[in-house]
């Protein structure tokens, strides 16, 4: 990957939400899976940590990250869905400055050409301060076909995110 607005690469940030990774019952392979996919493509991981499928935890977390550690890139993996304790879009969106919810919209659309369950998914994306924030499935595989329906998008949004004042037309267009 190219280096962004010609300064540096990108450095992201990766976030599991599991109770059962938190407790040490069950192996994260979606935060390392993730780490790789990005690594692959020029970006740098500057933060991972596995969080408790608890609002307050996830949401503290990414307030810390975005105000303070300043990543470009913050993806969440797990707590998407629909069972009590699936919490990371609640507490999400209580941290975000502005939705993007083209993210959320195509990544579902995209993953309902793989499985019908796929209207299940409550991901939503967004920016606090300078960071960009996206929330991925908690499956490494869904979260990786997810990625990959956005990735296009994302060194562009960061770019704007922060300042670059460039025109977008023409930027990324199928022919």
């Amino acid at each position: 990957m190219a280096p962004i607005g010609g300064k540096h690469n990108m450095k992201a940030a990766i976030l599991t939400v599991s109770d059962k990774g938190f407790r040490g019952e069950r192996e994260d392979q979606g935060g390392p899976l993730l780490r790789q996919w990005l690594a692959e493509r020029g970006v740098g991981i500057t933060l991972s940590a596995i969080v408790a499928d608890e609002a307050p935890q996830i949401a503290a977390t990414l307030r810390e990250w975005a105000d303070h550690q300043q990543p470009e890139l913050i993806l969440t993996t797990g707590g998407t869905g629909v069972s009590p304790r699936d919490l990371t879009p609640e507490a999400t969106l209580q941290v975000l400055d502005r939705l993007l919810p083209g993210f959320g919209e195509l990544m579902r659309a995209e993953s309902l050409k793989i499985t019908p369950m796929a209207i299940l998914s409550r991901a939503v994306a967004g920016i606090r301060k300078q960071s960009l924030i996206i929330n991925l499935p908690g499956s490494p595989k869904g979260a990786i076909e997810n990625l990959s329906a956005i990735w296009a998008a994302v060194p562009h949004a960061v770019s704007k995110i922060r300042g670059d004042s460039a025109d977008c037309d023409g930027i990324g267009r199928r022919q």
